[in-house]
């Protein structure tokens, strides 16, 4: 597995078709890494739709959205499914982060989270206003994600810095 970027190092940039809930409508959209320049992100890798992990993970998110706006930072959740898949999990779950669909894991790829078997790894990674990868956390085993707390605090170490 390739260990992907380092910490204090840009981030790989990429493309990805996705969507995000916006009232009842399910706005469908490209979103590249390179046009959210200014403000943190928070790339939630997970491994798959409607999972009982993910979908407390991507919730948790979710409900946390105004605590990531609160630091100017966006959440995208990546995962290997199409964009349809997305919009069913979206409106199933009321999730109000993008989804992106990463169907052939060159992005996964490009982090170091592909795996054989699973397809992807569970990982977060925040990356700065500036591009810059500043923390990331890769799960071996994907029965656990990291908190909404430890998200915002790392968050807002990377806005006071």
């Amino acid at each position: 597995m390739a260990s992907g970027p380092q910490l204090g190092s840009a981030a790989p940039d990429f493309t990805l078709p996705g969507g995000v809930l916006s009232g009842e409508t399910f706005e469908r959209a490209d979103y590249r890494l390179p046009s959210a320049r200014g403000r943190s992100v928070v790339l939630a890798f997970y491994p798959g739709d409607n999972t009982s992990v993910c979908t407390k993970q991507l919730c948790s998110y979710s409900s946390g959205m105004e605590a990531f706006e609160g630091l100017d930072a966006d959440v995208w959740g990546i995962s290997p499914q199409g964009v349809d898949s997305h919009e069913s999990f979206a409106r199933a779950f009321d999730l109000r982060m993008p989804l992106l669909a990463d169907e052939g894991r060159e992005t996964a790829r490009a982090y170091g989270v592909s795996a054989p078997g699973i397809g992807v790894r569970r990982a977060v990674f925040l990356i700065g206003p500036d591009g810059v990868l500043r923390w990331k956390h890769v799960a071996l085993l994907g029965a656990t994600f990291q908190s909404l707390a430890t998200l915002t605090d790392r968050l807002s170490g990377i806005k006071d810095a």
